[in-house]
């Protein structure tokens, strides 16, 4: 039985390049910073080190693949709720938005919904414009998004009871 192998969007969002100082001088290697998604609500991310840049980003790449987590996603293409995220300085606040708005995000956030497959989201970063610290804000943010489906199950109710009808202006 042979499973399908499921195309990856893979993101590089910052390659670092750092020295370890040694008795005969600096010894340079490379540190990259990956986010991997399968375009269909799923997302990770992971940071690789190794002497050479193409070592870091695949050894991230792996790593990225193994700590995949599903987002839920309004109509496979926004998010359920506004949603805050912090780490470290770096924190995020990401809005939903209606169809057509398209990604309105930095360097480090527009990686992580491109590769999530999410088409129309607002976002801004507050505080540290780090890639690593605001990736991982990012992060934050999405896992406190939960679906109605999820709310709905949780408190015994009907969707239909749980959310409000939305109105067009």
């Amino acid at each position: 039985m042979s499973r399908e192998e499921v195309a990856y969007i893979e993101k590089l969002v910052s390659i670092n390049r750092v020295a370890k100082v040694v008795k005969g001088g600096k010894r340079f290697s490379f540190s990259a910073l990956v986010v991997v998604g399968d375009g269909k609500g799923r997302v990770g991310f992971a940071g690789g080190k190794a002497r050479e840049v193409s070592d870091a980003v695949k050894k991230a790449t792996e790593k990225a693949k193994k700590s995949m987590v599903r987002i839920p996603m309004r109509e496979s293409r926004t998010l359920h709720h506004d949603a805050f995220g912090r780490f470290g300085a770096g924190k995020v606040v990401l809005r939903s938005a209606v169809a057509g708005t398209g990604i309105i995000a930095g360097g480090a956030m527009r990686s992580v919904f491109e590769a999530l497959g999410m088409q129309d989201v607002v976002s801004k970063c507050i505080g540290s414009a780090n890639p690593h610290n605001m990736v991982r804000a990012t992060f934050d943010a999405l896992m406190s998004v939960v679906s109605p489906r999820y709310i709905a199950n949780k408190r015994g109710k009907r969707i239909g009871e749980v959310t409000s009808r939305r109105v067009s202006k």
